[in-house]
């Protein structure tokens, strides 16, 4: 079922960025979606197909676009056990394992996150961003851990984005890096934009890309002998960017133990203990988990916190450094 939209911009809309005034008239539609709606070449201004989401708009601009019924059937069940620590009726928080994506993408179009979702509860899932992505407020990379909000229904769905855009949710990660952060606390504040090397990577930037600003501070520092120089870290972040730890990190020069992506090289470590090295070695992930979620009930309009465990596999690393050299 197609829907046609028509928009006029009043004198108060002045200036607004194109999706953000879309939003904010239709919000039952996410800017995610908006996004693609230009990315696809189906909104047009005054009547001129529109190829950016950050155009600026004037009084008296007339937006058309076509809007579709998101797509259900391209989704398909994936048998999964979720590890669900709170539901109600509005949302559900989970703590994802290392290993799965979030939502389908190239070369994963089945075994993730939305797919696991869609078997557990496919009519109570919100619709209204991307339609491969129901469901989906914010996202954790493959091989991070730890605590994610999902929307059941699009009035959660808007209230909680709108937490994400005002940079009001609680977030807070422990990650441990290879040698000492110096300082050893501090906030990070830079812009993130992709890679021109890699457009599967992000970089720091001086003067382009998003605003990216991550408080730290050193819990731990494991120096002994026969360890390496480890840090025990915690990031609370102000703003949510693609890869921004792993990014934040790495410009510090400290880059996250098991990234394969944002990694420095290291000298052979000499009289480790082979047990540790073992360990190390063979992490097939990042020692990065999302260890905190805080957010406001979108119905409820109750503060509330959730917290999440490491997993065994990186517990089991911080075991092995607290007992080294005692």
């Amino acid at each position: 079922m197609k829907k046609k939209i028509n928009l006029i911009a009043n004198k108060e809309d002045k200036n607004l960025r194109i999706d953000v005034f879309i939003n904010k008239r239709l919000g039952e539609i996410s800017r995610t979606r908006i996004k693609n709606l230009i990315k696809d070449k189906k909104l047009k201004l005054n009547k001129n197909i529109l190829i950016s989401p950050s155009k600026k708009i004037s009084s008296g601009d007339v937006i058309d676009f076509i809007l579709s019924e998101p797509k259900k059937a391209s989704l398909k069940p994936f048998k999964y056990k979720l590890d669900i620590i709170y539901e109600d009726e509005d949302l559900i928080v989970l703590n994802k394992p290392a290993g799965i994506v979030m939502h389908p993408g190239a070369g994963n179009p089945t075994n993730t996150i939305v797919n696991a979702l869609i078997s557990y509860d496919k009519n109570s899932l919100s619709n209204i961003g991307d339609e491969l992505r129901p469901g989906i407020v914010h996202r954790i990379d493959k091989n991070t851990s730890g605590l994610v909000v999902i929307a059941k229904n699009n009035i959660s769905h808007k209230h909680l984005s709108n937490q994400f855009s005002k940079h009001t949710i609680v977030r807070v990660y422990q990650l441990l890096v290879w040698g000492k952060l110096r300082p050893s606390r501090g906030k990070i504040e830079t812009f993130i934009t992709r890679s021109s090397r890699n457009r599967q990577m992000m970089e720091v930037s001086h003067n382009k890309g998003k605003k990216a600003i991550t408080n730290y501070k050193t819990l731990k520092t494991f120096e002994t002998k026969d360890t390496p120089t480890l840090s025990l870290i915690e990031c609370k972040l102000e703003t949510g960017r693609t890869h921004q730890i792993r990014v934040h990190m790495n410009y510090l020069g400290n880059s996250i133990v098991g990234d394969d992506k944002y990694k420095k090289r290291f000298k052979k470590i000499k009289n480790i203990n082979p047990s540790l090295e073992k360990n190390l070695t063979n992490l097939n992930r990042q020692f990065l988990h999302a260890k905190t979620i805080g957010f406001v009930h979108p119905k409820k309009n109750t503060k509330m916190i959730f917290h999440s465990n490491l997993p065994n596999e990186l517990e089991i690393i911080l075991k092995m450094l607290r007992n080294a050299g005692k």
